[in-house]
């Protein structure tokens, strides 16, 4: 609950008026008590902004319960110190207008709610004030909402920063970014239905007056095994079911595609190819107009969605045994349509399908496959072709987020603010190397977040001779050691 006070000159009265339009009116101290038992109540009803200012601040029930209340109103932003905790609504607020982001802007950080604006924002002032560079930290589970709280920041700064043609230029290519990395780089999983299948850190470039001047992204750890397989309830990246549902039906033809997902076998693993709750055709039609923003022209377009669907066709290739038990293709369409996509001969594609080649002592050996490894060889290209299309999407990104100097020319006293998007923990029915690797990066972020926050900041209390109450805190370095130790950590078993 807001109070609204209005002071009438000092030493007459005080009226109070709560949120509910119910007026109290008192004089001097009076009105002053009444404040503050109406801010009591709110306390008591909505929580504390600020985990710091918990009466039993050690308590994991006390912090829980804090949330709780916070949630219940509809608060979904809570501090701890510079730390912001935000909970998943699931649902639209109405805290993200112009309003909200005029609201937080230059207003020091404890002066207005907590919001993610806030830390956006106190991060730009530090870029300005101090000229370092800046970097946020987003972690947390799958579905926490990393991935919504990335594109909030990068809408701020979009309109709270100083812009000319060329700034707006880069503030809609940063923008335009994000949901083409989406329909590549995201999936349907069992706990989120736009989840992040790929790690993200960009770096969003500010020139000496504090525009945006460029942009650079690097990605990690693609879960290209997505392509291939999706466990039950889940769905293969968005690209895929965008372009069967919103592609014209004459580039649906000239790529050799028809728009019923169920005839691809690469999208039906998880039974859920339609969702109620996604709409493809309207998402394809972002991803349309975000691809020219971030100048690609349609040949570039078209090329792009050739390999997206010969993906698909791959998966549809199919093979039977002769009578040796090597595989032979028996889906002599789909190479046919692979070979046009790809620009490759049929016949060299169809033996690289069912051979494989050995270079041992300088001779060439070839030999053929069975049923399961010609099954594993294909599954193993598309992997690779989607995985290697996605790498080189993201350097074509950066290449139209990039500084031209002509253009900025301030462009060498620049400042960087970095955002980091990657996958939350995840623990799945089927769990595979992925998920090892996914996992084991939180952890490694989570150390990061206890060495810049707990560790350090008790550890200077205590040079300083600062009275406080330690913190106690799992120090996650010995899951961290188990994995990655030389010689007897898992990855340098896994590579002996």
């Amino acid at each position: 609950m807001e109070l609204q006070i209005e002071y009438i000159p000092t030493g007459e009265i005080i009226r109070v008026v709560s949120q509910n339009g119910e007026c109290k009116t008192a004089a001097g101290s009076d009105g002053i008590r009444l404040t503050m038992e109406s801010a009591l109540t709110a306390r008591d009803r909505v929580g504390v902004q600020d985990f710091v200012l918990l009466e039993n601040f050690t308590s994991e029930a006390a912090f829980i319960e804090n949330l709780r209340k916070r949630f219940k109103e509809n608060l979904i932003y809570t501090y701890i110190g510079s730390v912001l905790v935000s909970v998943n609504p699931y649902k639209d607020l109405e805290i993200y207008s112009k309003q909200h982001m005029e609201r937080y802007r230059g207003v020091s950080f404890y002066e207005v709610s907590p919001h993610l604006y806030a830390i956006a924002d106190n991060s730009y002032r530090s870029l300005r004030i101090e000229r370092k560079d800046q970097c946020i930290l987003i972690s947390g589970e799958s579905g926490a909402g990393k991935t919504e709280a990335t594109k909030k920041i990068l809408q701020y700064y979009a309109v709270t920063c100083p812009a000319s043609d060329q700034v707006e230029t880069v503030k809609d290519r940063l923008l335009q970014s994000n949901p083409v990395l989406e329909a590549f780089g995201n999936a349907k999983t069992l706990r989120n239905d736009n989840s992040s299948r790929f790690g993200k850190y960009m770096d969003v470039q500010f020139d000496y007056k504090g525009a945006p001047v460029g942009g650079h992204i690097l990605n990690y750890l693609l879960e290209k095994s997505r392509v291939v397989h999706q466990n039950h309830g889940e769905r293969n990246f968005h690209i895929f079911y965008q372009l069967l549902e919103g592609g014209e039906d004459d580039l649906l033809r000239r790529l050799g595609l028809e728009k019923n997902p169920q005839q691809y076998h690469y999208l039906v693993k998880g039974q859920c190819a339609r969702v109620s709750s996604i709409s493809d055709k309207n998402d394809w039609k972002v991803v349309r107009r975000a691809l020219s923003v971030i100048n690609f022209n349609d040949n570039e377009v078209e090329d792009l969605l050739s390999i997206v669907a010969s993906v698909l066709h791959l998966g549809n290739v199919q093979f039977a045994a002769d009578e040796q038990g090597n595989a032979q293709v028996t889906t002599e369409n789909q190479i046919k349509y692979l070979a046009r996509l790809l620009g490759v001969e049929g016949s060299v594609l169809r033996e690289a399908l069912i051979h494989k080649t050995i270079i041992a002592k300088g001779e060439e050996l070839v030999s053929p496959l069975n049923l399961e490894q010609a099954a594993y060889a294909r599954d193993a290209l598309a992997k690779a072709v989607y995985g290697r299309t996605f790498s080189w999407l993201v350097n074509k990104i950066n290449k139209s987020l990039a500084y031209k100097e002509a253009e900025c020319p301030g462009w060498r006293s620049a400042t960087v603010l970095g955002l980091l998007d990657i996958y939350g923990f995840e623990v799945f029915q089927h769990n595979s190397f992925e998920q090892f690797c996914i996992n084991y990066c939180n952890e490694k972020l989570q150390q990061l977040f206890i060495e810049l926050t707990l560790k350090s900041e008790q550890e200077e209390y205590e040079s300083e001779g600062i009275a406080w109450e330690p913190v106690q805190y799992f120090n996650n370095k010995i899951i961290c050691d188990l994995v990655e130790e030389k010689f007897k950590g898992i990855i340098s078993i896994l590579v002996s």
